[in-house]
């Protein structure tokens, strides 16, 4: 009795570890296909006016979250290769050989090749780890009890990049510099206050999967721009038509952009996905 108790308990485990493997590998299939779709199509930005926010990155961060670090990863080389193959045959600005050592390589010689394959593929790749390790600690956060401290942080992250992205906002509309920070300070200062009111009763996984989705898009954002100005200062500012001196102040300029931009609708979007994502998941094995 006991003999067979304990083999239909085994055979009751690797059914479910089997159905648990399938999930992960439909699931890893469709990030992958929407990864592919939203890179060449217009799906993979949304609109705001004066630019257009990449999202590409998002099937890769819920994938890190959802599937772990390793299939993040691969989820992250997919993002790149797409961006590699996009940069190459369907180049969109002059500065698209950053982003292909296809390009480089006829534009700077053999470096070329090691330097944008560097950051075509290397923070895209990071997008797919950070996050799942950023959602883990957010948890173990939670479990120790310190949960309040874990939403300070992550509600004083948010106020910054939304006062940053403000400015910015209100620089380019044409404000003065001193307006444009008042006003970036107060709207940091409501969404301070708005964020608290509205999540401090939540359960913790909001924290986790917001912060994640922060993580993600910076994690692209911190490494690509430092790094086209390391490795393509001079290149860069050729193909933008800038003097060197001023290709330091245009990186800045996309990552207080763009960058925080980007970063607040991936904590929004990987929010509003995952967590309903990750119940469907869990409901199919």
């Amino acid at each position: 009795m006991r003999t067979s108790a304990g083999r239909n308990q085994s055979g009751q485990g690797g059914s479910l570890r089997v159905r648990k493997k399938t999930a992960d590998l439909v699931l890893l299939a469709f990030f992958t296909a929407i990864i592919v779709f939203m890179s060449i199509t217009p799906f993979g930005y949304i609109p705001l006016g004066v630019i257009n926010a990449t999202i590409v990155h998002v099937p890769v961060i819920l994938g890190a979250i959802l599937l772990g670090p390793s299939q993040g990863a691969f989820l992250g080389f997919i993002f790149g290769l797409t961006s590699f193959l996009k940069n190459t045959y369907m180049p969109s600005t002059l500065s698209a050989f950053v982003f292909s050592p296809v390009l480089a390589f006829s534009v700077i010689g053999p470096s070329g090749i090691w330097k944008s394959a560097f950051i075509c593929f290397v923070p895209r790749i990071l997008v797919g780890v950070l996050p799942y390790y950023v959602f883990k600690g957010i948890g173990a956060l939670n479990r120790s009890g310190k949960r309040n401290s874990g939403l300070m942080l992550l509600n004083i992250l948010v106020s910054l990049l939304v006062a940053f992205g403000v400015r910015a906002f209100a620089g380019r509309a044409g404000l003065a510099a001193a307006a444009s920070t008042v006003i970036g300070l107060a709207g940091g200062a409501a969404v301070f206050i708005l964020v608290w009111l509205a999540v401090r009763k939540q359960k913790g996984d909001v924290l986790a999967y917001t912060l994640s989705g922060i993580t993600g898009a910076l994690t692209n954002t911190l490494i690509v721009m430092p790094s086209i100005y390391i490795l393509y200062r001079d290149s860069y500012a050729a193909a933008l038509s800038v003097s060197p001196d001023m290709v330091l102040t245009v990186i800045l300029g996309v990552i207080s952009f763009n960058g925080v931009i980007e970063a607040i609708i991936a904590g929004i979007l990987t929010l509003g996905i995952g967590k309903p994502l990750k119940k469907a998941r869990n409901r199919a094995v």
